[in-house]
C-alpha cells in the first residue's frame, strides 16, 4: 500500500513538473477561453479515481487470496 502510494505521489510530482516547463500550450489557452478545460480536467479526474478504485479492490482481492491460501513451506 505505501509503495503504490510513493509510486503515485513521485508520477503526479513528474507530471506537474512537465506541465510546469511548458507554459506555451495553445490548446489548453483555447479551451481554458471557452470553458471546456473544466471538462476535460473533471474527465481525468473520473479516469484516475477509476484506475484507484480499481487497483485498491485487486489489491484487497489478492490479500484476501493470499490469507486464505496458507503458508506454503
Amino acid at each position: 500500500m505505501k509503495r503504490i502510494l510513493s509510486i503515485l505521489a513521485f508520477l503526479t510530482l513528474f507530471v506537474q513538473n512537465i506541465f510546469a516547463q511548458n507554459n506555451e500550450i495553445e490548446m489548453a489557452d483555447h479551451l481554458r477561453a471557452e470553458g471546456k478545460i473544466y471538462v476535460v480536467v473533471i474527465c481525468i479526474v473520473i479516469i484516475l479515481l477509476g484506475l484507484l478504485a480499481y487497483l485498491f479492490s485487486l489489491d484487497k482481492k489478492v490479500k484476501m487470496l493470499e490469507k486464505n491460501s496458507g503458508p506454503k513451506n
